[in-house]
């Protein structure tokens, strides 16, 4: 979350400003977890007006002391306001009067000779500021059609990151995504910088960490479009059927949603309404199904939502032709029960009128969606493209109107020549609705032969999970340590140690899939070693090249080390288990082993990113979309004590258990005597 203090500057009308902004607006922000403050910092960088104007567009939140009357403060908090449409406080001391059209805002109050006396006030101020959806902006709430500008478009993501998100996207490598996504927070451009990294995520279908990505972007923009159109498909992937639908509520709120976006949000909320009527109805005996199915509220609202979808873009083909699939089972469900479709009328006379209209609309429906498709393939015809799903829609929209079901089995033959096996299972599934209810059935047979037969609808049992280990610890010690952590001769203990933790974690539920360590000489390369004896497979991780990392990480412990080192690594290296994360070799200061865009993320190394390179990779590996448990074990090699700082032991054991995972510490002062 990015702030920016407006207020003047040193003691002015005997109130210290600086003292105010030291006791009272900084502590408070920094207690909302907020980075940046004033244009002091940018003093020296040039034009001072450019970076003004911007910090005050793209802050999360604006903190203004208006205790004086100050030109610039006056000329800052119009430009805030003329900008954003809320997320601006102003407080004040007793100093002045204020301007006239200032005088009806409601302001903080806080006393000039002891401002800290202020601050819990002032905390909760905020928070209220950042949690409301309510203007506080007098020119957004004098025009209230004025629309904000997107502040993410006004800020610029390095090139080097979003050339190592290609890559990572490229790859298809998730973990590393998730790991971007981590770093990005508190830099200025982090909501551009989740933009980008989000759609990637969404590209290579990591929804689990796309969702965290996405819910971070609205967490400070809760209404923002494309995050909640996204988190709709995001949620529905994952099963959670009620956030979806309440994303894509939230996006068709929107002032600025255009009509090709409505047309996919009505789309979406008809799958959502579709899977919720196949559960009212698939659990139930055959003989309950159409009547269930029949009667369902969510077999109307899932037609009415592909038609409101298909009417906001024509172009839209794919939500007119599940509009007249929903529409064409609704019919023929009445047709076989008249009594309940009467049922849901006053009269059988209205329930008949009903019925005739919805099969002369099913006609006109589709004659729009066959001019729907065949517009779209004289374009991809004409680009020189082709576009397998308009295909199948083709054939679908045959399967639906025509009575011939050998020409419907030819155009399926033609449009699943050389399809994706998805494309294929995804027409098994809509078969199997009109089979389980027997509807619209006439070339369902012929279909069969093409397609293959849909499956018994029933709920796929997840095998249980083998958990994958995560190893950090300490290193042998150098010759002439002053304070001893890992003694040479203590070598065996520790192999004997590290042996008993995997072992228990084979033994624990189904085992374990595979390990995640680097290659320093003690705990790491003990970990690589007791693995490869028990048969685990191991993914190894370095930091830097493996000639440096060999000068800074192992040689030290001595020659056998850097034998059983190298050894480690030809041997993962054959498997194509070994990964780099900085591949710089001609280094004079350890920063540039981090990309220039990370190089000013406060006390932030190499040794840190490659500590949550590695646990982000492991959490990919072990998660499943259907369970909130990580599925990881970190085996920590470690005296308890805090001193490495951010990318040591004690660093990556708060992190994991922060991400609810499970550590299983081997303590190295009890077990070494130390």
């Amino acid at each position: 979350m990015r702030a920016f203090i407006i207020r003047p500057f040193g003691t002015q009308k005997e109130i210290d400003f600086n003292r105010v902004d030291e006791l009272l607006i900084s502590p408070a922000l920094t207690r909302l977890g907020a980075d940046g403050r004033t244009t002091l910092d940018i003093f020296e960088a040039g034009n001072i007006r450019v970076d003004m104007f911007r910090r005050l567009l793209t802050a999360d939140i604006v903190v203004a002391d208006l205790s004086i009357h100050n030109a610039n403060v006056f000329y800052e908090l119009g430009i805030r306001h003329a900008l954003r449409d809320r997320g601006t406080v102003m407080l004040r001391c007793e100093a002045e009067n204020f301007p006239f059209d200032l005088q009806t805002d409601r302001y903080f109050v806080y006393k000039k000779e002891d401002p800290a006396a202020a601050l819990e006030e002032l905390v909760q101020t905020l928070k209220r500021t950042v949690d409301s959806t309510h203007k506080d902006s007098p020119v957004f709430m004098s025009l209230p059609e004025l629309v904000e500008p997107d502040p993410s478009t006004f800020m610029a993501v390095p090139l080097d990151f979003s050339e190592e998100i290609e890559r990572a996207l490229a790859d298809n490598r998730s973990g590393d995504l998730a790991l971007i996504s981590n770093e990005v927070r508190g830099f200025e451009w982090e909501i551009k910088g989740w933009r980008t990294v989000g759609r990637a995520q969404f590209n290579v279908k990591a929804y689990v960490a796309a969702k965290e990505t996405w819910e971070a972007i609205r967490k400070l923009e809760p209404s923002d479009l494309e995050a909640n159109l996204l988190l709709g498909t995001i949620y529905e992937r994952l099963g959670d059927l009620t956030r979806s639908t309440q994303a894509l509520d939230r996006a068709l709120k929107n002032s600025t949603i255009k009509g090709d976006q409505r047309a996919e949000a009505y789309a979406l909320l008809a799958r959502n309404a579709k899977t919720r009527w196949r559960a009212d109805w698939e659990k139930e005996s055959v003989d309950a199904r159409t009547e269930k199915a029949l009667l369902s509220p969510y077999l109307k609202d899932s037609y009415e939502n592909y038609e409101r979808a298909f009417s906001e873009d024509l172009n839209h083909f794919y939500s007119g032709l599940n509009a007249l699939a929903m529409l064409s089972i609704m019919i023929e469900l009445a047709a076989k029960l008249p009594d309940n479709w009467n049922g849901l009328f006053d009269s059988d006379d209205e329930a008949a009128r009903a019925l005739a209209t919805k099969k002369e609309h099913a006609k006109a429906l589709a004659a729009a969606v066959d001019v729907s498709l065949a517009a779209t393939l004289g374009r991809l015809k004409h680009n020189g493209k082709r576009d397998v799903w308009a295909e199948i829609s083709v054939a679908d929209l045959r399967y639906i109107t025509s009575t011939k079901p050998a020409r419907v089995a030819a155009a399926y033959r033609e449009a699943l020549a050389g399809a994706p096996e998805f494309a294929c299972d995804s027409l098994r599934k809509q078969l199997s609705i009109y089979r389980d209810l027997g509807v619209v059935t006439t070339c369902l047979a012929e279909v069969e032969k093409i397609a293959g037969a849909p499956t018994a609808a029933s709920q796929p049992v997840s095998p249980e999970r083998k958990r994958v280990l995560l190893f950090a610890g300490h290193m042998i010690d150098a010759p002439g340590r002053e304070k001893p952590r890992f003694p040479a001769d203590k070598e065996s203990i520790a192999r004997a140690k590290i042996k008993e933790a995997i072992v228990k974690e084979m033994q624990t539920g189904a085992g374990v899939a595979c390990g995640y360590a680097g290659a320093a000489s003690g705990g790491d390369l003990l970990f690589q070693e007791v693995c490869a004896e028990l048969g685990i497979p191991t993914r190894l991780y370095l930091a830097i090249p493996p000639q440096k990392y060999v000068t800074t990480s192992v040689a030290k412990a001595g020659p056998d080390w850097v034998t059983r080192f190298w050894n480690s690594y030809n041997a993962q290296t054959a498997l194509g288990q070994v990964r780099v994360l900085s591949d710089a070799t001609d280094v004079t200061d350890e920063d540039e082993y981090l990309p220039v865009w990370l190089r000013s993320k406060p006390e932030y190394t190499i040794w840190q990113r490659n500590n949550l390179w590695m646990l982000f990779n492991a959490l990919n590996e072990g998660s499943d979309p259907k369970s909130s448990d990580p599925n990881v074990t970190l085996i920590a090699l470690w005296d308890g004590a805090t001193g490495d700082g951010a990318g040591g032991t004690a660093d990556l054991v708060d992190k994991v258990e922060k991400r609810g995972a499970r550590s299983e510490v081997i303590k190295t002062k009890e077990i070494f005597g130390l």
